[in-house]
């Protein structure tokens, strides 16, 4: 039997990638047994489609057999419906038909949280903070604010309904929004720090097609300001995206013609190497890149890539550990089917693949590769397979105390900062004061009748109810008494204790209403533990150095 050969896009795992490779057609054997089930399958599905005593949805029953099918893989190849599409073009495009918001749950309300300059609901009014209760005729709540998404977003040129409720208005209020083509930015971010320093702050938010070409223009637009002597990287949050952009973002940094990242299929033969093509616009200024535990696929590409050439320091906490290649196959009526095709390798050959889905399937053969082994980068550094990228430096995140969780959690932060921004419009952020802040949030909190119990006091509370239910000696419920006591205006100490950390969220929350999403991101970093520690080791040559092996 001839052997098939289609052009596939390989798209790496969470985003895509612009990778074109053949597929060729296994063994005659293959394909008859391929032929026989799938005529076994024909079978049942007609059987019971023409046959079942109840009526059968036949698309609904096609469905459920493809994922029945699919999840005895890895959760990463799936079948992707017509709902799903438009996901597909994000992730491989970084374009997406909507109104240029950000939707998220804050209280019991679903809330927009950010308003992207420029676009329709910019332009036609939206604010942050306003609480969206009908969207394209659908009323929304908590409960299904995942169908917010799909509802906003659509072809562009036509439009949707919403009703919204502001802080400053008694009524309802109704938009009728155009939907435009929104351009999703790679770099959400980049600046130098401000204390006068020559040290370059850059977000890197996704992995779409131009990542390389923003994070280029954002280097050059800063080095024309000023000179610049170091970049902290952040790729905190950032999922992954296209293989081809995580390779061009490395070599912005990499010496021209070095190994980024290798992907290895099922065959011994079809291993694929990346290089850098490009002389680095940023070779010589010390580099920190930020990871943790949500920086996936691309990032761990561009991470692995910078700690095996010694190029940086990684810095902050275990990185998800995403190492897999996947295929996107078009097929009809506007579906397609995501399968994991190969997994990708550092330059020093190991893999970061954290979970081993073939330990869950014993038809999955499992690869050498995957076992945890000891690697070596350029200057003979220890680092290992599996597991995703260790950093070189582990830098927790700032604790958030129980007090400041609640808060957030029941979205007081960011409805102050609404109903502070709607009484003071025209108030300079830079000038209000931290004490005016916090006296008026802590009598908003009193209008609100915010309930706190602390973890303790609550199992303390389980205890104690136990105990009195028995306790029948007065000195027992005397010292019960005086137990509880001491918890009375646990409030007012943890507000006091928790008093820089809640100034701290306050103040981003504002910055963002009074002066935008960048300020907002300015005012988190001068709190930011990581951000602290990998400026401290920037300014320290000896401690930069020793952390690469360098002589």
């Amino acid at each position: 039997m001839k052997k098939l050969k289609r052009k596939l896009l390989i798209i790496f795992i969470t985003s895509g990638s612009l990778v074109l490779t053949g597929f060729f057609a296994s063994k005659s054997d293959v394909y008859f047994e391929i032929a026989k089930n799938m005529e076994l399958l024909g079978k049942v599905y007609k059987e019971i489609s023409f046959n079942y005593v109840d009526n059968i949805n036949p698309q609904e029953f096609m469905r459920a057999g493809i994922k029945g099918m699919l999840s005895t893989l890895d959760p990463y190849t799936i079948f992707v419906d017509e709902s799903k599409q438009q996901d597909i073009d994000l992730m491989t495009n970084g374009k997406y038909g909507g109104i240029g918001v950000s939707i998220g749950v804050r209280g019991d309300n679903v809330t927009i949280v950010e308003v992207v300059g420029g676009y329709s609901a910019q332009k036609q009014g939206i604010r942050v903070g306003d609480i969206i209760i009908e969207a394209g005729g659908v009323k929304i709540s908590p409960k299904n604010v995942d169908e917010v998404s799909s509802l906003v977003k659509g072809e562009p040129g036509t439009y949707v309904d919403l009703k919204i409720l502001r802080q400053d208005s008694q009524d309802t209020l109704f938009f009728r929004i155009v939907r435009e083509e929104i351009k999703l930015k790679n770099v959400t971010y980049a600046g130098f720090f401000p204390d006068n320093s020559n040290n370059v702050y850059i977000k890197l938010s996704n992995f779409s097609r131009s990542a390389g070409d923003e994070m280029r223009n954002s280097l050059k637009r800063l080095s024309q300001e000023k000179n610049i002597e170091s970049i902290i990287l952040d790729l905190r949050g950032n999922p992954g995206g296209l293989l081809d952009a995580a390779v061009d973002v490395s070599e912005k940094f990499l010496a021209k013609d070095q190994l980024v990242v290798s992907t290895k299929g099922r065959e011994e033969k079809s291993i694929k190497k990346y290089y850098s093509k490009q002389l680095p616009i940023a070779q010589k200024e010390k580099l920190v890149i930020l990871i943790n535990g949500s920086s996936a696929s691309a990032s761990e590409i561009v991470a692995g890539a910078i700690q095996d050439h010694d190029r940086g320091i990684i810095l902050g906490t275990q990185s998800f550990g995403k190492g897999l290649v996947q295929t996107i196959i078009p097929l009809t009526n506007n579906t397609s089917l995501k399968i994991t095709t190969a997994k990708y390798f550092t330059p020093s050959g190991r893999s970061i693949q954290k979970i081993d889905y073939s330990k869950d399937n014993p038809s999955i053969q499992v690869m050498d590769s995957i076992l945890v082994d000891q690697f070596e980068t350029d200057n003979k550094r220890a680092v290992y397979s599996a597991g995703g990228i260790s950093p070189d430096t582990t830098v927790e995140l700032n604790n958030i105390s129980e007090l400041i969780q609640q808060l957030l959690a029941h979205g007081h932060i960011f409805s102050f900062a609404d109903k502070y921004f709607y009484e003071n419009p025209i108030a300079d952020f830079y000038k209000i004061e931290s004490n005016r802040i916090m006296e008026s949030f802590k009598f908003y909190l009193k209008e609100k009748d915010f309930s706190y119990t602390s973890s303790l006091q609550k199992k303390l509370n389980e205890v104690i109810s136990e105990i009195d239910k028995d306790a029948d000696d007065g000195r027992i419920k005397e010292s019960i008494a005086s137990l509880k006591k001491q918890f009375d205006g646990s409030f007012d100490k943890d507000f006091k204790t928790s008093s820089s950390g809640i100034l701290s969220e306050l103040k981003a929350e504002l910055a963002s209403r009074y002066r935008g999403v960048n300020e907002s991101l300015e005012e988190r970093l001068q709190n930011d533990n990581q951000v602290k520690v990998a400026i401290e080791i920037i300014n320290n040559d000896g401690i930069y150095n020793k952390l690469l092996n360098k002589l």
